[in-house]
């Protein structure tokens, strides 16, 4: 997978954000020092073609593309998501727990191999999470069959900040076990929750530490302010704002 060669920040870290066109990707990938993932959200595009013209014009300023759900992480969107990445050979892409293993055996039947992850929700219990369905399950449980289906990632929304680092702690913790690769956070994180949240993170040793930073970067719908990036990767680097 093209996204895991990647150089990481201190070997584990990239962020996720949304870019509006190849200038703004450029900008953001160079202030991030090329630590991050730019992509868009399906739910932002009222047709296949139009988000599949957007991700080639960022393919022609960064190396990987992500195509996320959008709306506030809409289940809806799976099938679009999965469209796109078949017509614009998208490196990672966002799905629902329920159907990341569909989504992986189709794009690969059709030659694309994409960065997996498969979204669950923090229950506000250690050990707990939620499913689309709003089925609540334990998360070994959720992680060996995941491991199973040969998903490549977890991610966990809404994490709201800090509130449910334990939660999301325990999770990379016991993907690591199975095998799974990367641990995904997204929902209400600031760009100062970042290096907390790594820290807490990298005792686990997951391979993929990529939290999806939206609207704390954002300047405009689809535009991440690239000066907040730079801000971004100065705090992890241990300085001030």
């Amino acid at each position: 997978m093209k996204l895991l060669k990647m150089k990481k920040f201190r070997d584990q870290l990239l962020i996720n954000v949304l870019a509006s066109g190849e200038e703004n990707a450029k900008a953001i990938y160079d202030a991030g020092e090329g630590y991050i993932v730019p992509g868009i959200a399906a739910a932002d595009y009222s047709t296949i073609d139009e988000g599949v013209a957007k991700l080639r014009e960022l393919k022609k300023a960064v190396p990987v593309v992500s195509i996320g759900l959008g709306g506030g992480g809409n289940f809806q969107e799976w099938k679009r998501v999965v469209q796109m990445a078949v017509e614009a050979k998208s490196e990672h892409i966002n799905q629902p727990y329920e159907t990341a293993s569909y989504a992986k055996g189709y794009l690969e039947a059709n030659n694309v191999k994409p960065m997996i992850n498969a979204l669950v929700m923090p229950t506000g219990i250690i050990g707990k999470v939620r499913l689309s369905t709003g089925a609540t399950v334990d998360v070994e449980s959720c992680l060996d069959l995941a491991a199973a289906l040969n998903i490549d990632s977890i991610k966990v929304m809404p994490v709201k900040g800090l509130t449910h680092l334990e939660e999301l702690v325990f999770i990379a913790k016991e993907a690591v076990k199975r095998g799974i690769r990367g641990i995904e956070p997204a929902g209400g994180i600031k760009i100062e929750h970042v290096p907390i949240m790594f820290k807490a993170i990298q005792q686990t040793h997951i391979e993929l530490f990529m939290p999806h930073i939206f609207g704390d970067l954002l300047v405009e719908p689809g535009k991440t302010n690239h000066e907040k990036v730079r801000d971004l990767l100065t705090l992890l680097k241990g300085g001030t704002l």
